[in-house]
């Protein structure tokens, strides 16, 4: 009889201690939900970091957790500008679905209504999806998904599911140092010795400090670095003064490997509480500024877009190609450099399997890479396509699909599409009868740097590109947001 009742007791054990989630097969990992990290830069380069070719700055601890991890060399933002590339981060579907086009300035009253510009209310997003399944989430750094920064009139980042926030609309103002902008769970903060990236980090460390239960954690860490205006500690500027050309130069050096030992800070956190089974993604919400784009407030802009065609602000490679980096601390995965196309559109889809989450119930446009974290192998099925109404080059339309990838201009009442910084009610029409032209090829896995248009050598692969490009943009326009005043 004792024995019957141990064994039924045993049996409820096993019962119990099941999981709802569902981790990948064949990889080493506990049943519990990871931990998951993002972090993000702003307007870091394809070529800034030193593992990925930069020849000066030095960026030991990303480099490290590259190599121990897996390097992404065909990474994608979902924007090649800020606002747009985080909401679609967020929300695992294009930015044009939200209806955030461009940078999000100010609540100043527009004719084109950017000024209602802001993330919407229904729109679901990451933390909110991981918080429904148990997670305890953090926002620290920069936010800029609205228009009306904590204000009633708009949702702030804790109605989209984050517990604890601390961050500024935009930039660190007035600079990198010494910043008094930030807001802390809708309260102002006032100014904060030091600098964005460690006081961001510090942000963090003292959340997770402060956190007594064993949920698990999703973190965004958004930095402001290297986005003007820049400023960096001393001692690192001069370490760089000997290797560029300007001190402005050496500034941006020295601010990109400030965010580095940031990072540093962070994983050494980790490994100092024994904090296991995290999953850390890095990357950038699209590539660098343009050197003195906008006179002396981008005299600092010395980011390296690689070998990549463009800045930020193109829908050439270097627009929205960044660097990629994914590290899973305390599982064996795949390790080594990838060349797997993946997009931060992935973030969701994919969290929502490690977590066990239910994804949202709408068409997203990211894919889980999973498989990629098991075995190196991920082949999206979704081409990646974006339609920047306010491009710097002229083919404002981009889609990439394997190893191709086809740009388009677009032409509204007989002539080129003038740029745009939002849909609105008054050019909805215009928008929904423009038609795609001038289109170009590309073969990025034999032509990184979108030197040749090979559409009159590749008719195959052009008409069928030309094809898809063509259905994939109506189906965008029609599901883009298009925004009107009510008052």
């Amino acid at each position: 009889m004792n024995f019957r009742i141990i064994k039924f007791f045993a049996m409820m054990v096993v019962l119990v201690s099941c999981k709802t989630t569902k981790p990948i097969a064949n990889i080493e990992t506990t049943s519990k939900q990871p931990n998951i990290v993002v972090l993000l830069c702003d307007d870091l380069g394809y070529g800034d970091l030193s593992s990925f070719g930069h020849p000066i700055i030095k960026t030991p601890n990303l480099d490290k957790l590259a190599q121990t991890g897996i390097k992404l060399s065909n990474f994608y933002s979902t924007a090649p500008v800020c606002s747009p590339s985080r909401v679609g981060l967020l929300t695992g579907r294009s930015p044009n679905k939200a209806g955030v086009y461009d940078f999000i300035p100010g609540g100043k009253k527009s004719e084109d209504n950017r000024d209602l510009v802001h993330l919407q209310a229904h729109e679901q997003t990451i933390p909110a999806m991981l918080k429904s399944v148990g997670y305890a989430t953090c926002l620290v750094g920069k936010w800029h998904c609205n228009s009306k920064f904590n204000s009633k009139a708009q949702p702030q980042p804790n109605d989209f599911g984050f517990d604890y926030w601390m961050a500024t609309h935009n930039n660190a103002v007035p600079s990198h140092k010494n910043p008094n902008n930030f807001i802390r769970n809708g309260k102002e903060v006032g100014e904060i010795e030091g600098f964005s990236s460690q006081i961001i980090v510090s942000e963090a460390i003292k959340w997770l400090d402060n956190k007594k239960d064993n949920k698990p954690f999703f973190l965004e860490v958004t930095f402001h670095e290297p986005h003007e205006p820049i400023a960096s500690p001393e001692d690192l500027v001069q370490k760089y003064l000997p290797f560029a050309k300007t001190r402005e130069q050496a500034e941006y050096f020295a601010n990109v490997e400030n965010v580095d030992i940031a990072v540093g800070r962070l994983l050494a956190y980790f490994e100092k509480n024994k904090i296991t089974n995290t999953l850390i993604v890095f990357s950038s919400d699209n590539g660098p500024e343009t050197l003195r784009r906008y006179g002396d407030k981008a005299k600092h802009s010395y980011g390296s877009p690689g070998a990549l065609k463009g800045m930020k602000l193109w829908t050439n490679e270097a627009g929205f190609r960044v660097p990629g980096i994914i590290n899973w601390i305390g599982n064996k995965t795949f390790t080594g450099t990838s060349d797997k196309v993946v997009s931060a559109l992935d973030f969701l889809p994919t969290f929502a399997e490690l977590a066990g989450a239910k994804l949202p119930n709408r068409t997203l446009d990211g894919e889980s890479f999973t498989s990629l974290l098991k075995n190196g192998d991920f082949n999206r099925t979704k081409p990646l396509i974006w339609a920047f109404y306010d491009a710097t080059n002229d083919h404002k339309v981009a889609m990439r699909k394997g190893d191709w990838k086809i740009m388009a201009r677009i032409e509204a009442d007989g002539k080129p599409l003038p740029n745009i910084h939002n849909l609105y009610d008054g050019n909805e029409a215009l928008m929904k009868n423009a038609k795609l032209t001038d289109f170009v090829l590309f073969n990025l896995k034999k032509d990184i740097s979108e030197s040749e248009d090979v559409s009159s050598k590749e008719t195959k692969v052009f008409a069928e590109m030309k094809k898809e490009v063509e259905k994939q943009y109506k189906d965008l326009v029609n599901e883009s947001h298009y925004w009107v005043r009510k008052e």
